[in-house]
């Protein structure tokens, strides 16, 4: 291989690990709950938290390499972090989901670009749930337990 031949082969690679670097995402998971936490992201990677331990997770590559290999999206009851990154107007978008439950209070806060605020689900909601939605460690979601998309229709209206 010439010498400019290996100029643009470390061109290019240099170029790419820029970009990648250069728009990587990455999201550190902290449990900060008394008790052992599984957190786990789509596609198909998780990691056992003991509390005061924290993943870093590059969601440029999903993780895929974890030791909880995940099916779908878990089993409901469970308490989802979505995230939507780089849409409209360049925008990274983020909220807390009971679509499938609750089973766990989160904390989802942005700690770069200039963010400051956080969104948060801290309140004891499997203290407060009702004896037809319990379910072993987490609180069901109406529609889920019902079979019902009218129970999900009320709700929307009602906020």
């Amino acid at each position: 291989m010439s010498l400019l031949e290996s100029l643009l082969v470390f061109f290019i690679l240099c170029a790419t690990l820029f970009f990648a670097l250069t728009n990587a995402a990455w999201f550190d998971i902290q449990n900060n709950c008394a008790y052992t936490v599984w957190a786990a992201a789509v596609p198909g990677g998780g990691r056992q938290l003991n509390r005061g331990q924290s993943w870093a997770l590059d969601v440029s590559v999903g993780d895929c390499g974890g030791v909880l290999q995940c099916q779908g999206y878990g089993q409901p009851p469970n308490t989802l972090a979505e995230y939507a990154l780089n849409q409209y107007n360049n925008l990274d978008l983020f909220d807390i989901s009971l679509i499938d439950g609750f089973n766990v209070p989160m904390d989802f806060s942005p700690t770069s670009s200039g963010w400051t605020r956080g969104i948060r689900c801290m309140a004891d909601i499997n203290g407060q749930c009702p004896n037809q939605l319990r379910a072993p460690l987490g609180c069901n979601n109406p529609c889920t337990v019902f079979r019902s998309n009218i129970v999900a229709i009320l709700g929307a209206v009602a906020l």
